[in-house]
């Protein structure tokens, strides 16, 4: 029993860690987010070995910077064979095409598939007084539906974002653009350093395609219950 729209987090510093609850979760999780706590720690040999046991993976290192240097990142990690790629919205529309399109060639001009990219709209551990401290105009709803919006503009597949800002985002978006929701707290678990979160259901419910999961799997006593769990939680809802 597995389901695609989970991704469980691997946030570990080193690659035992990492690898033991892959290995402890076997069949019941398809797919994974390596993140920069563990890209950076132990580098890119850490997506090959799940590629190598026909994992999918979102490699979540949140690019953010003048557009060449944005797309030539994209450019390099392309032969690990992520699935999902990331870079901030905050960067601009011209930083997000640039990178769009340039990852697009390059995919093309080495005959693989291209991995979806995708856009951070606002962080999901930023709570009303950093918001306020940051000086935006617009709540943060507005925004991420502003940054999202931008993204479809300049050719990215979606966004990552807050579960309560997920149905705004489909709404302006449509059905096709992805929404991959952090902050998902099974009830009764500890919101860590999260908060604007979501049950599973609740994100599912309100347009999200796929659920970042981590410690409420990664801390559990029994990691393939937990994880079965949410799962159940999630079959619930159709995709």
């Amino acid at each position: 029993m597995n389901d695609d729209r989970l991704i469980v987090a691997l946030d570990f510093n080193n690659e035992g860690d990492a690898k033991k609850l892959v290995e402890t979760l076997g069949d019941s999780v398809n797919f994974y987010k390596v993140g920069m706590e563990l890209f950076y720690a132990v580098g890119p040999d850490i997506v090959r070995w799940l590629k190598a046991r026909d994992k999918k993976i979102f490699l979540d290192l949140k690019l953010h910077d003048i557009p060449n240097t944005v797309a030539q990142g994209l450019c390099s990690l392309l032969d690990l064979g992520a699935d999902i790629l990331n870079i901030h919205a905050s960067g601009g529309f011209t930083m997000m095409k640039t990178a769009a399109d340039k990852l697009k060639l390059r995919a093309e001009q080495l005959g693989i598939e291209r991995p979806k990219l995708i856009a951070i709209t606002v962080l999901t551990s930023i709570n009303d007084d950093d918001w306020n401290d940051l000086g935006f105009q617009s709540n943060m709803t507005n925004q991420a539906v502003r940054l999202a919006r931008l993204a479809l503009k300049a050719g990215l597949d979606g966004v990552v974002a807050s579960p309560r800002e997920a149905r705004s985002i489909r709404q302006a978006c449509g059905d096709q653009f992805l929404i991959i929701t952090p902050g998902i707290r099974p009830a009764g678990a500890s919101i860590d350093d999260q908060s604007r979160i979501a049950t599973p259901a609740a994100a599912l419910e309100n347009g999200a395609n796929y659920l970042v999961i981590g410690r409420p799997i990664r801390a559990a006593n029994d990691p393939v219950a937990a994880a079965r769990a949410i799962i159940e939680e999630m079959s619930a809802v159709s995709s």
